[in-house]
């Protein structure tokens, strides 16, 4: 099969580190790439010379000829005055479409991306829907190549669904992701960059599952090769120091030999001397077993009521997992248990000087770009505390993989993980009782959110987590709270329950909106004239509706820190729910009529 995209041979260092040398990958239609690696392997850079933003410094990176390509960064900036309809019309430019055309595609676009109205300002979307839009911007254009760079960061588990059926009809596409289940569901192909890998890659074709076992088996194959260049290299040592003479040509050659295979030995062991973030939470020796009770919760803004009745009981060993679309109340919750905010209802009960350790979604932005990392990680002197013991800031860096060298460098210049690992840093040096983590995986690799999940599995305290990894919460929760409509809210064993629950449409309300045309036509001829268009005409009002009424919670979402906005959104989207009710129960008086 031709390739879409390639490159071949590529280097390039950044700030005098190599990120790769002599990388070569290869796109073809029906890839569907997942692209993983530690942080700061290159993966960004990588991207951005494929989609000829940045500069290779040695190899090659070609499009095939009259190939379409699509580039989705990580952070999506538009302009004060771009509206999503805007976004999407000016992803198409310089396509030879017409007018007609265009508006066509835009609005098909609007409409399979849940945007019922292309009016709202691009600036003022939630996260979640900012990535949205700039995903069916790429989408729009019919790309034979897309590459996305984190796509389902800030994204609910809804907007992660999505993405994952758009992208199984895609030409091909090469994502950057760290999320373990979207790469279990959508990759056919993964691709790891990893210096401890003696071509700088290792890649598998298939998915996550299929890789870590082909990793698994690579790795255990280049142990027992190291093995045996070891056992190679000391009888060769043993040899050397018998003082061979190297007047024949036999023995200048079998110590050349000898001198090879030292250097093989050595490279091969400093490949395998990765390292691993090490995360340790510093817990209390605290024995309360209750930690905190909260009971009766309820908080709205204006009319709009976000949760009510919610109770909460956190003893050592608990960890509970608040899950719920964007917009459900779930970071509002956890600011209410740390006693940031107050609720309307409802009380919060703390075990005496309980101590907690808060990890904030808005975390970056705690962070002072020109601030060194040496003063980020240590702020004070060239030591910190770290569980009573004094740990020097050289060797402190180490342990979150950072390199002397590095020690210098301004903030601005670290990866967005990089950034996340210094301020784990700063939360292990706070002694806790309870943990608090809202949305913890952003931007971290996936060996960090191994680490991360085995120490939150051994942590004594409690934990609070607000998530949308799914198998982040499968393993670690052992409680789900799920907020949102009345089929997602309550108390759930594990996070698969919750996503069962939430699935399950009322016993008036068919499971699939094509049984409203099966229906239809079923009941042609058993109903009156006017009864029989009405029928008829169900199906494209109720889809109508339910696309309005998406749009009104869209709507509330964006205004949920909008005192003055919120209350007469909540009210427009209680209408539009009022609304496609009566449809569909009208639609199920029909049905049964016509039987």
């Amino acid at each position: 099969m031709s390739a879409l995209l390639s490159c071949t041979a590529l280097q390039k260092s950044l700030g005098g580190r190599r990120l790769f040398n002599g990388l070569s990958l290869t796109l073809s239609r029906g890839d569907r790439a997942g692209l993983i690696g530690p942080n700061g392997s290159g993966k960004t850079t990588l991207l951005q010379i494929l989609a000829g933003e940045e500069r290779p410094d040695d190899g090659t990176s070609a499009l095939r000829k009259g190939s379409r390509l699509a580039y989705v960064p990580q952070d999506s900036l538009f302009g004060p005055a771009d509206t999503v309809e805007s976004v999407l019309t000016a992803a198409l430019a310089g396509q030879p479409l017409d007018d007609d055309e265009k508006r066509g595609i835009v609005q098909a676009t609007l409409g399979r991306a849940g945007f019922e109205s292309g009016d709202a300002l691009a600036t003022q979307l939630s996260g979640g829907w900012k990535k949205r839009l700039a995903i069916a911007a790429a989408l729009a254009q019919a790309p034979d190549v897309m590459l996305l760079d984190e796509p389902t960061n800030h994204l609910d588990l809804d907007g992660i669904l999505w993405l994952e059926r758009a992208l199984m009809t895609a030409n091909a596409c090469l994502v950057v992701t760290h999320d373990r289940y979207f790469l279990e569901n959508v990759a056919n192909r993964i691709t790891e960059i990893d210096q401890t890998y003696p071509q700088g890659t290792f890649g598998v074709k298939g998915n996550y599952s299929a890789f870590l076992v082909r990793r698994q088996e690579f790795l255990e194959a280049d142990s027992k090769q190291q093995n045996s260049l070891a056992n190679k290299v000391r009888r060769e040592v043993e040899w050397l120091q018998r003082g061979p003479k190297a007047r024949t040509s036999k023995s200048r050659s079998r110590i050349n030999s000898a001198g090879k295979l030292i250097d093989e030995l050595a490279e091969a062991t400093a490949r395998g001397c990765k390292g691993s973030v090490r995360i340790d939470f510093t817990a209390s020796d605290r024995k309360t077993k209750r930690l905190m009770e909260a009971e009766g919760l309820t908080k709205s803004f204006g009319d709009l009521r976000l949760f009510e009745d919610v109770a909460v009981t956190l003893s050592p060993g608990i960890r509970v997992g608040l899950v719920g679309s964007n917009g459900s109340g779930k970071t509002t919750l956890l600011r209410i248990l740390q006693g940031q905010i107050a609720p309307d209802a409802g009380t919060v009960r703390r075990a005496d000087g309980l101590r907690v350790v808060n990890f904030a979604q808005d975390r970056t932005a705690e962070i002072d770009p020109s601030m060194t990392l040496r003063r980020a990680l240590c702020p004070d002197g060239d030591s910190v505390i770290f569980q009573d013991k004094a740990v020097h800031v050289a060797s402190w860096a180490k342990r979150f993989l950072f390199r002397p060298e590095q020690l210098e460098m301004p903030m601005a210049q670290l990866s967005g993980g990089e950034k996340a690992r210094v301020l784990i840093a700063g939360l292990m040096l706070q002694n806790a009782d309870v943990l608090f983590l809202d949305e913890p995986t952003n931007d971290l690799d996936i060996p960090t959110l191994e680490v991360l999940e085995q120490n939150l599995l051994e942590f004594p305290g409690a934990v609070v987590l607000v998530s949308h990894d799914r198998y982040l919460l499968d393993r670690v929760a052992t409680v789900v709270i799920g907020l949102g409509n009345e089929r997602e809210t309550g108390v759930f064993a594990d996070y698969s329950q919750w996503e069962t629950a939430r699935r399950e449409l009322p016993a008036d309300k068919p499971p699939e909106k094509e049984k409203v045309q099966k229906a239809s036509e079923a009941a042609k001829k058993k109903l009156s004239y006017l009864e029989q268009r009405e029928f008829d005409g169900l199906e494209r009002e109720i889809l109508k509706s339910e696309e309005a009424l998406e749009a009104f919670k869209r709507e509330v979402e964006s205004a949920a820190s909008d005192a003055e906005r919120l209350p007469d959104a909540y009210a427009k989207q209680q209408a539009a729910q009022q609304k496609v009710d009566g449809l569909y129960a009208r639609w199920a008086e029909l049905e049964t009529k016509a039987q």
